[in-house]
């Protein structure tokens, strides 16, 4: 039996904050002081593309100056006065319950633990708390309903025989019968990573993400523009009128209706929604990071073994004048740019989850696992030369990175051991050491001599990371120590002073 809770999303708390709790729509726009959005990756994720979504909706600037004039309290005043006028599409349950699809209810339902990567269910070992079935609140509710949109990972679990649009073949194999679920738009095949710049408060953040018209038409990949957002006029089906706008507009990205779903008291009715372009058609999510220069189109995926911070210098490669063939996030190049005049620090958030494949099922196993990071950099010194000093850097810390795998590598099979697992956790240990001091490196790359003041710190962990998984106890170990120990002389020459 379906809910008759009159559960808003615009008056009732749902959506995680730090610092505060949960929050409704209308207190979100109405608290210049929230800092961050909370919940796991993909749930941060979701809500920044819905957020986005209503802040496109409510204000969609038409070029920069316009941008410039609205400011973090303008955008929070439109976003407030819209919330008001379409404040009866944002219910949970009714005749037009939000981002859902009556039509879709003879759809067989899917428990919510079925439709969470977190969640174990079935024969899947629980290893933590987190992992285990609980029941949901309507709060609990809203936020998957949000997070499906754009999240739902493929597999058998999407009902595919029931289709809305007469004559769709889209949900059929080649024998006529129910295809496996298409992972869905923000999530791809491996789980892509998200990036958005991050101001000093949440409603900054969603201020300087905001798109102009001009930068939407100058993109060139959303020829229906801004479009329409969902809730003021769902489509009818997979693919009507309304779904073939949503696959060429940017509100189509921000809230992809990958999934349509009904909500019960104990699951949810769940099948295949829109099939949105995916990047191989050269169609993104604007927080995305593709490299289009190849043949083949590659991605940037979440990785837990490569934290995010990692791959700052491919993220923000549009600094070098002499890159033309690189990844491109549209989110951070559009954004930051323009930014930079109006905010004196900013942040570079990336997040994400990893997920494996197997026969058209995605699922959490292994080392998949969430990633997140946040980077934050100094407008004044941000340009060619900062990134020139930081793509360097990222260089050479790459370099010592092989030089701590190389160097256990050779010590364990002087010594015929085996080595390859020992010397993959030296590395990964370098790396670990490392993040601690990032930031600190990432300031000091205005400068390229406060730069390599840094290098003592970093060829500290690299000795720190070989003794670790290196003992020199016995006479043998000793020797095998002694021989193999990383030499950084060339790394450390000449470095101005002792970082601290």
């Amino acid at each position: 039996m379906i809910s008759v809770s009159r559960f808003n999303l615009v008056d009732e708390p749902w959506i995680p904050v730090v610092d505060a709790g949960r929050v409704s729509l209308r207190q979100l726009f109405s608290h210049p002081e929230y800092r961050a959005l909370g919940g796991n990756p993909v749930q941060k994720i979701a809500l920044t593309k819905l957020l986005l979504a209503i802040a496109q909706a409510a204000c969609t600037p038409e070029n920069d100056d316009d941008w410039a004039d609205i400011q973090p309290a303008g955008l929070a005043e439109r976003c407030l006065a819209y919330l008001d006028k379409w404040h009866d599409r944002f219910y949970l349950y009714g005749e037009k319950p939000f981002l859902q699809m009556p039509r879709i209810k003879a759809a067989a339902v899917q428990t919510f633990g079925a439709v969470l990567a977190e969640v174990s269910t079935g024969n899947a070992t629980v290893l933590i708390q987190s992992q285990i079935e609980k029941r949901l609140t309507d709060a609990d509710k809203s936020l998957l309903i949000v997070q499906l949109m754009g999240f739902g990972l493929g597999g058998k679990k999407t009902d595919n025989s029931i289709v809305l649009s007469p004559g769709y073949q889209g949900k059929f194999n080649d024998k006529g019968k129910p295809s496996t679920g298409k992972p869905s738009a923000s999530i791809g095949f491996l789980g892509f990573l998200h990036n958005f710049l991050q101001g000093k408060s949440l409603l900054e953040t969603l201020w300087i993400n905001l798109f102009t018209r001009q930068q939407i038409s100058n993109l060139g990949i959303y020829p229906q523009g801004v479009g329409r957002a969902p809730w003021e006029q769902m489509p009818e089906g997979e693919n009507c009128p309304i779904a073939n706008v949503m696959k060429s507009s940017l509100m189509g990205r921000l809230v992809p209706l990958s999934r349509f779903c009904l909500l019960m008291e104990s699951g949810l009715h769940y099948s295949e929604g829109i099939s949105h372009p995916g990047y191989k058609d050269g169609v993104i999510d604007p927080s995305v990071s593709v490299d289009f220069s190849a043949k083949d189109p590659k991605a940037i995926w979440a990785d837990p073994e490569k934290r995010p911070w990692r791959l700052l210098t491919a993220l923000l490669s549009f600094f070098s004048q002499t890159n033309n063939k690189s990844f491109d996030c549209y989110q951070l190049r559009l954004g930051m740019k323009r930014v930079i005049p109006h905010v004196q620090t900013l942040g570079i958030w990336s997040g994400g989850l990893r997920v494996s494949s197997n026969a058209g099922e995605q699922y959490v196993s292994g080392t998949d696992d969430f990633v997140e990071s946040v980077i934050e950099l100094e407008s004044i010194v941000l340009g060619e030369l900062w990134f020139t000093n930081l793509q360097l850097e990222m260089d050479e810390l790459n370099g010592l990175s092989k030089t701590v795998y190389g160097a256990t590598l050779n010590y364990f099979k002087s010594q015929n051991m085996e080595a390859k697992g020992q010397s993959a956790q030296a590395g990964n240990l370098f790396w670990q050491l490392c993040e601690r001091r990032f930031q600190d490196m990432v300031n000091a790359c205005g400068d390229a001599d406060q730069a390599r003041a840094m290098r003592p710190v970093f060829a500290r962990f690299v000795h720190k990371a070989y003794d670790t998984h290196c003992p020199d106890d016995s006479a043998r170990q000793l020797d095998a120590w002694a021989k193999n120990r990383p030499n950084l002389s060339k790394y450390l020459k000449n470095p101005t002073k002792e970082a601290a």
